[in-house]
């Protein structure tokens, strides 16, 4: 054990500022799961859920051609990113306002409320993958190369996440109907994301606006190391562009409204 961990307060900012995120993050984690039987499981449960209803519908139903086989897996490998995204964003609408006497009392960086919310999302999304697996290695859907680009869709994710969520928390305490506002945005662009189907099942003159979609190149980067013509390049160009917008974006706003937000709640 070093010095700097018996001795918080001589940690350097970044070090305290990593410190006191994970200590937030798994306190959440903790309180979520603390009064349930099945814990983590909920986390899984969800998106299999909605994965077998779309499957249903989509193959036995209609026997419609969306994705590519095996249409579960294909399902799953945008579904559970889509669910750490939905979760993330839609909880920052209460970042501020769910423990605004603690946020008024403590003196670490006001971005961990927002942050930690992604990264508690992002967990639950990472503990999810062995679920993916597991359906890929059943289902027979062949890993390849693509595999390899799994990390950055994750990067990237993370960075729009954490762009949006700096964005919408201080706003929503100035315009609490922004918070209704932001359900009904993400239920179209659950829709709008290639999540059900995929970027090659869009029509030509549609492929190319869906690139400005930026969830659409980063699903792509989860599915290319299972359906390799999921993969757009173009698409992950923009998304990274987007992204990196949205954050640069959402640190300005948020340094704009910090200090009227700390004395409005």
């Amino acid at each position: 054990m070093t010095y700097a961990d018996t001795h918080p307060f001589q940690r350097t900012p970044w070090a305290r500022y990593r410190h006191s995120l994970w200590l937030l993050t798994t306190r959440d984690l903790k309180v979520r799961y603390s009064t349930s039987a099945l814990g983590y499981l909920w986390s899984v449960l969800d998106p299999l859920l909605m994965a077998a209803i779309y499957w249903f519908v989509f193959t036995v139903i209609f026997h419609r051609l969306v994705g590519t086989q095996p249409y579960i897996v294909f399902l799953l490998a945008a579904l559970l990113p889509w669910m750490w995204f939905n979760g993330a964003v839609s909880d920052t609408t209460r970042a501020f306002l769910r423990e605004a006497r603690l946020i008024r009392s403590t003196r670490i960086p006001r971005t961990i409320w927002v942050n930690r919310l992604v990264l508690s999302k992002g967990i639950e999304f990472l503990l999810s993958l062995p679920v993916l697996a597991l359906f890929a290695i059943v289902f027979g859907a062949p890993a390849g190369p693509g595999l390899a680009l799994f990390p950055l869709g994750i990067v990237l994710q993370a960075v729009l996440t954490v762009g949006i969520g700096l964005i919408v928390a201080p706003l929503v305490v100035f315009f609490r109907d922004l918070e209704r506002a932001v359900k009904l945005v993400l239920r179209f662009l659950f829709y709008a994301s290639p999540v059900v189907y995929g970027t090659m099942n869009l029509p030509e003159g549609l492929r190319f606006w869906a690139a400005f979609n930026p969830l659409s190149g980063i699903f792509g980067l989860y599915r290319a190391g299972f359906f390799p013509n999921e993969l757009d390049w173009f698409h992950v160009g923009v998304s990274a562009v987007i992204s990196v917008l949205f954050l640069v974006v959402g640190l300005w706003v948020f340094r704009r409204c910090v200090r009227s937000v700390l004395k409005e709640i």
